[in-house]
């Protein structure tokens, strides 16, 4: 029976850490269009001409 339970423990433990890890790559990704938006309304938006994406 203990065996068992385990199986299913460990189950359990990799369907939470999937569910979790595919949450995150949702994140990520509704992260780098922001990004990405931000970018180009930034470059856009500097006195009509195109702007320097990055400012070193």
């Amino acid at each position: 029976m203990v065996p068992v339970l385990l199986v299913l423990l460990l189950a359990l433990l990799l369907f939470g850490a999937g569910f979790a890890i595919k949450i995150l790559w949702w994140i990520a990704l509704a992260v780098l269009v922001m990004w990405l938006l931000g970018f180009l309304f930034r470059s856009t938006g500097s006195g009509g001409s195109r702007g320097r994406w990055y400012r070193w």
